[in-house]
């Protein structure tokens, strides 16, 4: 372990670290890393954020490195096989949701040109900087994230409540809640 200030979710062990220090609150700007943490923040509502990071390449694996055209296409079959994946969540609602969103995803596309595009739309295309100073500072969610749900819903999309969405834009950089502390703020 370095000596580096970092926010004190993250500090269990490695794999949070590594995830808050390379990813956690960069902006996403590429359609594909964008519907992997849709997915995999879908995957864990109810759940805790590590238990999905610990299954995460395996998710990958088993939804096809996360190719939305490919799942927008899976069948009955499909789903049954993620059904008896034990490397990954097997909540049926959530596996027939993901299918769902990447035919909401693709419908996204179509009309913004890219997901991004649609999703950095909400802020002007800029993060929001909270600059919280403790961790009791950063919300579940906020009166945008629920804007952003509430849309989400509008278009077909499942799991996408307002504190999935809140995390969602956290993962992705659409708002910056590392710690004014941490080394990662900038």
């Amino acid at each position: 372990m370095d000596s580096k200030i970092r926010c004190g979710w993250c500090e269990k062990d490695d794999l949070y670290r590594a995830y808050h220090d390379n990813e956690w609150g960069r902006p996403v700007r590429d359609d594909h890393t964008m519907f992997e943490f849709l997915i995999l923040e879908t995957f864990q509502a109810g759940l805790s954020w590590y238990t999905v990071l610990a299954k995460r390449e395996h998710f990958r694996k088993a939804f096809d490195h996360f190719d939305f055209e490919k799942i927008s296409q899976y069948d009955e079959a499909k789903v049954q096989a993620l059904m008896q994946d034990a490397g990954i969540i097997r909540n049926q609602l959530k596996i027939r949701a993901a299918i769902t969103n990447a035919q909401a995803y693709r419908k996204v596309r179509e009309e913004f040109g890219s997901f991004c595009d649609y999703f950095w739309t909400f802020t002007g295309g800029i993060p929001i900087d909270n600059a919280p100073a403790t961790l009791r500072d950063i919300p579940a969610s906020t009166p945008l994230s629920d804007a952003i749900s509430k849309d989400l819903k509008k278009r077909g999309f499942k799991f996408v409540g307002t504190t999935v969405v809140y995390a969602h834009m956290q993962a992705t950089g659409m708002v910056n809640d590392h710690l004014i502390s941490c080394w990662r703020r900038k």
